[in-house]
């Protein structure tokens, strides 16, 4: 930082970091210890609308990146509904747009396997980088359930045993979002029995849980909700583009 910046309280962007999503595998366990939380097998990469060539160019590369074939799929918005999978039993890559105009690239892996899902992630931020798209990178969402009371799993601080969601029915989601801009993460606790509707005591558990393991955002103005994002409680209601 330069002597001026220095005397208008200017600050230089934060340069990205995304060897910071490594953390998540040993966070995940710290977190499982603290709230009973585990990883859902599910995790996405969120930037701004590629359009065009570049964006049917952009999908062939993550294609050859992970190793993926492009198979019929259900999944709405970006990519015209277009799953892709590996293969029998594989777990596909989906494309999908929110009512914001993004695009959430979202892969899924087995729910033991956290430390092949935070690669691929990295590999898809570090290939979007890469190739220019830097600028239109968002956030990346590594998504957490809680376990259900009646599989004898520890209920989550927040959650009560008698609660609807507790059993058969999950009451909470928890993603854990690292903002690419930011270089930090933070935690995201929807509700997913209320619309639109978040557990901000747990998130803040959350964060002090994780604050040895996972460079966390100090300014809470920052913990965007990212309703209906993939892989969360509410991600049928997004909408196509």
């Amino acid at each position: 930082m330069g002597l001026l910046d220095s005397i208008l309280g200017r600050s230089r962007p934060v340069r990205p970091d995304l060897d910071r999503l490594f953390g998540l595998p040993a966070a995940a366990l710290t977190l499982q210890a603290g709230t009973g939380f585990v990883p859902a097998g599910a995790g996405s990469v969120c930037f701004a609308a590629v359009e065009g060539g570049a964006f049917a160019r952009l999908k062939g590369d993550v294609r050859d990146l992970l190793d993926v074939e492009v198979v019929p799929g259900p999944d709405r918005g970006a990519g015209d509904g277009e799953g892709r999978s590996g293969g029998a039993g594989a777990d596909p890559v989906t494309y999908t747009s929110d009512a914001y105009g993004y695009t959430w690239l979202t892969v899924r892996r087995p729910a033991d396997d956290l430390i092949t899902l935070v690669n691929d992630l990295h590999a898809v931020n570090a290939l979007l980088e890469e190739a220019g798209f830097g600028p239109n990178l968002l956030c990346s969402l590594t998504a957490f359930r809680a376990p259900a009371a009646a599989a004898g799993g520890p209920v989550p601080e927040g959650v009560r045993a008698d609660d609807p969601g507790a059993g058969g029915h999950r009451a909470h989601d928890l993603a854990l979002v690292y903002l690419y801009k930011r270089g930090t993460f933070y935690p995201f606790a929807p509700r997913t029995d209320r619309a639109e509707s978040r557990d901000n005591t747990l998130e803040l558990q959350v964060r002090g849980l994780l604050a040895d393991d996972l460079a966390m955002e100090p300014d809470m103005e920052r913990w965007f909700p990212v309703w209906g994002a993939p892989g969360l409680g509410g991600a049928e209601r997004l909408p196509g583009p």
